[in-house]
């Protein structure tokens, strides 16, 4: 038997949970897609890839924790697939979030509608939602499925939840350095009134200007985990999210009203859930689910 046992690698003993050896390892093999993308990409093709590779590798990083380093399993992720009522609530969100406040954009005239748009680029609306799905389930289950059951196990749920969204918000920090590195590069070719410093400036001005959304948003995609107890119902969320933004973002543009109202909406979500939400957590971190979204 003890030839079996160490032989065989998913028979041993579980190793005490290290959220520090965790974010090396999931850090270690994500961030790289995401460095690259700010420093090289310059297609919207090369940036989605490479971002989604990013987010498809927090789930190789997890595996390769939870399976062979810490050798704690998956069985507190939210392994069902929810209720459909849930699903089409967290659509409504995406959509509340970014398609309606486009269309008041359209209404007002502060967006203009491109001549070419017709009805098959509209599709992408409808298309990139599911094409996203795969990374998306990448970062659930990596950051919601496996990371806050295990931080609810040392903290208060509400302490769990709050430092998962600071951690989820650091992840993004190549990427929105890279942001706003490249939009301080526009502004200098069309104006010639931004340099390299400036540009540098903005950048770090994108990251800390984004860590309260960053970190209140993940506090809202937490509260649809636990609610829900299905990391499906998150995962539609994180796509749908995504998937509206980039595709709106692509075919006409983001107005005014919907930068700052996805971002507000967000931020009053996070605060309402995080104060008044009841956070249904277990003695193992893994979610009680009840009958909302």
């Amino acid at each position: 038997m003890k030839n079996e046992v160490d032989n065989d690698p998913s028979k041993a003993p579980s190793r005490r949970f290290s959220l520090w050896l965790y974010l090396l390892i999931v850090f270690g093999l994500s961030w790289p897609f995401q460095i690259v993308s700010a420093v090289w990409a310059r297609s919207v093709l090369a940036t989605t890839l490479l971002n989604s590779a990013s987010m498809v590798m927090v789930t190789v990083g997890t595996y390769l924790a939870g399976k062979y380093v810490f050798r704690d399993g998956f069985a507190g992720a939210g392994w069902r697939w929810g209720r459909w009522k849930s699903h089409l609530a967290v659509l409504g969100l995406a959509a509340v979030l970014w398609i309606a406040p486009t269309l008041i954009d359209l209404a007002a005239g502060t967006l203009d509608v491109p001549t070419d748009l017709n009805r098959v680029k509209f599709g992408w609306v409808l298309l990139l939602p599911l094409l996203y799905l795969v990374p998306a389930f990448g970062e659930e289950f990596g950051w919601r499925g496996y990371m806050l059951p295990r931080l609810a196990q040392r903290f208060a749920p509400r302490e769990a939840v709050v430092i998962h969204g600071i951690i989820w918000w650091a992840w993004h920090i190549p990427v929105l350095a890279g942001t706003g590195f490249q939009v301080g590069a526009a502004m200098t070719d069309e104006t010639g009134l931004l340099g390299r410093a400036s540009g540098m400036a903005l950048a770090v001005a994108v990251v800390f200007v984004s860590a309260i959304p960053a970190v209140l948003h993940g506090v809202v995609v937490a509260f649809i985990w636990t609610r829900s107890g299905s990391l499906a119902v998150a995962t539609v969320y994180h796509a749908a999210f995504d998937g509206f933004r980039d595709s709106l973002s692509i075919l006409i543009g983001l107005g005014p009203l919907a930068v700052g109202f996805e971002n507000m909406m967000l931020i009053t979500l996070g605060f309402i859930f995080l104060w008044k939400g009841n956070w249904r957590l277990n003695q193992t971190g893994a979610p009680n689910p009840t009958r909302a979204p």
